[in-house]
């Protein structure tokens, strides 16, 4: 088929769920916001909801989407068995334990005289990190003969993809099982805001670096102590459960020393998606310290550097020099990006700072280059508020002016747009702050669909994941900040497909394909997913 020159849009409302438990309204922020945008393309487009989590995506069943994985799932056209998949699998056959690179973190220690260090995030989310290869981290100390009592634990607590107050729970499961196997301790305590940052917010990194080789830190007997401490006195009302516990050592006594890393150590990171740990092991791990990054500045200055051996358990980044536990398997072959590439089209993608590298990076299966004919705007996302429920539109604003502005130059065959809002103000937990959220997205929305009717063009306007649909926890009835596993609306915004039905059943490896089919283009034949036009 030869291509239609109308301009195709993905806008992908993240964290824009369908919950479909009507008792819950009352914490729907979806339900609860005006939305008139959104009411009209329900009324006057076909629809169809679509499945976001589990199998459908490559991830265990019942674990929850998240944005690295829909967006790799969307733009492969495929679905894309994850990270967390082909680590389980590894560990259950037994293959884990003779893998070279997991013997070295080991073998550096013992060579040494020094300890191995397990860094990571603890919960059950299965979002970032999974307790089962944590475990399997610790018995891989028994399999390689190495004196359990080095084995440390720097335990990153989460509250943002699992309830806010289940630190505790999870610390004192790891504990148990650190008994059952016979190694390992938790020698620190700190949230995820600080070690976790992915947004070139280094003052945060540093304390969570210098609390890992200098000690540095609330000194506390254990890591409940370090919880229990924070819930009752937090940094501030919006901040607030585990996602923030500052950064605590774990000390016998009041005059004993903290467990720090030091030279000659072991240290390994057991996330398995690598956005988010990347800034702290570039602090470990950059010979050049803080570092250029294009014109800018990155990092802070390292009172000390420890020369250890630094392992991930999956590969963060192209270039870290690291070594990898259980790399990635090749690139994916004629995924969507590749193949509007390959036929001469323009495409464009657009989003602000905390989505941006989701709608290029993560869309083009963890390619770091655009395709030839592909350009990018990255809108930054604010940093004069700590949390996102302080400024609710983000960048949402800017990210509609410039996705407009680019549509009337009428150069682009193919955008895809992110508007980060529903996911990160979902994640506060704060339900007023999450209406007013949605509540900009689909202002932005309505703009950039008037400017492609002005231009003759075509949309689908959908989801990577739920969030914001559920901002109390049925369980606890305290404020939920986790992504769902509820479906999400996929709409198509075409007047030639109006009184058509789309196909159910649905999930996101089949967007790619009903975007070519829009665009009246055959898919490739890797592309498994269907179109959902019928």
């Amino acid at each position: 088929m030869k291509p239609t020159k109308r301009p195709c849009i993905l806008i992908i409302r993240d964290g824009w769920g369908a919950n479909p438990h009507p008792e819950w309204n009352h914490a729907n922020a979806v339900h609860l916001a005006r939305t008139p945008v959104d009411d009209a393309l329900m009324a006057q487009y076909p629809h169809a909801q679509i499945v976001t989590h589990g199998p459908d995506v490559g991830l265990p069943d019942g674990i929850m989407g998240n944005s690295e994985v829909g967006h790799q799932n969307i733009g492969a056209g495929r679905v894309v068995d994850q990270d967390i998949m082909h680590i389980s699998r590894r560990i259950r056959d037994g293959s884990f334990y003779a893998i070279p690179a997991l013997r070295e973190v080991y073998d550096h220690a013992a060579a040494h005289g020094g300890s191995v260090h397990l860094i990571g995030l603890c919960s059950d989310a299965g979002v970032h990190s999974a307790l089962e290869h944590l475990y399997a981290l610790l018995e891989s100390a028994r399999w390689f003969e190495f004196d359990g009592d080095r084995v440390y634990l720097h335990a990153i607590t989460d509250g943002r993809d699992s309830s806010p107050f289940s630190g505790v729970d999870f610390l004192q499961k790891i504990e148990f099982r650190m008994k059952q196997i016979g190694v390992g301790r938790i020698a620190s305590v700190i949230g995820r805001y600080y070690a976790m940052d992915r947004d070139n917010r280094w003052d945060r990194v540093e304390k969570a670096y210098r609390m890992l080789t200098g000690g540095t830190g609330d000194r506390v007997p254990s890591a409940r102590e370090a919880c229990d401490r924070y819930y009752a006195n937090p940094t501030g009302d919006s901040m607030n459960g585990d996602e923030f516990v500052t950064p605590s050592v774990i000390v016998a006594t009041a005059a004993a020393p903290p467990v720090t890393i030091r030279d000659g150590d072991g240290v390994l990171f057991f996330n398995f998606r690598g956005d988010r740990p990347r800034e702290l092991v570039k602090a470990f791990c950059y010979d050049e310290f803080p570092f250029r990054d294009g014109d800018k500045s990155r990092g802070f200055a390292r009172d000390v550097r420890p020369r250890v051996h630094f392992a991930t358990l999956s590969a963060y980044e192209s270039g870290l020099p690291v070594s990898v536990i259980v790399p990635k398997p090749p690139k994916m072959a004629n995924i969507f990006a590749q193949q509007v590439s390959a036929l001469g089209l323009r495409q464009f993608r657009c989003a602000e700072t905390e989505k941006y590298p989701h709608v290029t990076f993560f869309f083009n299966d963890y390619r770091e280059q655009p395709f030839d004919g592909e350009e990018r705007l990255l809108i930054p996302s604010p940093r004069d508020v700590a949390t996102y429920d302080l400024k609710p539109e983000m960048s949402a604003l800017q990210i509609t002016d410039g996705v407009v502005d680019r549509i009337r130059t009428g150069i682009d065959d193919v955008m895809v747009v992110n508007f980060a809002n529903g996911d990160m103000v979902g994640h506060t937990g704060n339900l007023q702050a999450a209406i007013k959220a949605v509540e900009i997205v689909d202002v932005g929305v309505g703009r950039i669909l008037d400017a492609m009717r002005r231009a003759g063009g075509m949309a689908i306007v959908t989801a990577d994941h739920g969030n914001c649909e559920q901002m109390i926890d049925p369980e606890t009835n305290l404020p939920h900040t986790a992504h769902t596993t509820y479906d999400v609306e996929l709409i198509v915004v075409d007047d030639r497909f109006k009184g058509r039905r789309l196909r159910r059943g649905g999930r996101l490896a089949d967007i790619a394909p009903t975007l070519l089919h829009l665009m009246e283009l055959d898919p490739p034949p890797e592309m498994t997913g269907q179109s959902l036009l019928q």
